[in-house]
C-alpha cells in the first residue's frame, strides 16, 4: 500500500474589536484570501499560521483555537483553519499583498477565493451555534 503525501495549508481569521474579517489582496491575481499558506518542512501548523500572518500583514499573533481541517483529496492537500488574534506589529503590505482591509461579514468582497468564503461561513455557523449554547 502505497502512503500519502500531503500538502499542508494553514489560515487565519483575525477579527477586530467590531468584529470584521482581515482579508489580503493578492498580488498576483485580482482576489482576496484569509492570511495564510503553506506549512514547511519541520514546522507545525500552528507555527506556520503565525509565520504567514506576520509575512502577509506584518501583525504578529497568537492562535487561540482550531476551527477546522479541510481537505481536498484530489490533491492531497489538507488545510488547518486558526481563529488567530494580533498581539503586535502593524498592518503593512507585503509581495503578497497589496491591500489590506477588515470586511463585514455582511459585505464581503465578491471576488474572495471560494474555498476562504466557505469557511469564512463555517466559522459564522459556528460561532452562532456557539452564542445559542451560551445563551441557554
Amino acid at each position: 500500500m502505497k502512503q500519502a503525501q500531503f500538502t499542508i495549508g494553514v489560515f487565519g481569521i483575525i477579527l477586530n474589536s467590531a468584529g470584521n474579517i482581515l482579508l489580503c489582496h493578492r498580488t498576483d491575481i485580482d482576489f482576496w484570501n484569509l492570511p495564510g499558506g503553506g506549512v514547511d518542512t519541520h514546522e507545525t501548523p500552528w507555527n506556520a499560521v503565525l509565520r504567514e500572518i506576520k509575512e502577509e500583514t506584518g501583525l504578529e499573533a497568537k492562535v487561540n483555537r482550531l476551527l477546522g481541517v479541510y481537505s481536498k483529496p484530489d490533491v492531497n492537500d489538507l488545510v488547518f483553519l486558526f481563529l488567530c488574534e494580533p498581539i503586535g506589529g502593524k498592518l503593512t503590505l507585503s509581495e503578497e499583498s497589496d491591500q489590506l482591509e477588515y470586511f463585514s461579514i455582511d459585505k464581503l468582497p465578491t471576488n474572495l477565493i471560494p474555498n476562504h468564503l466557505e469557511r469564512i461561513q463555517d466559522f459564522i455557523q459556528a460561532s452562532e451555534l456557539i452564542l445559542k449554547e451560551q445563551t441557554k
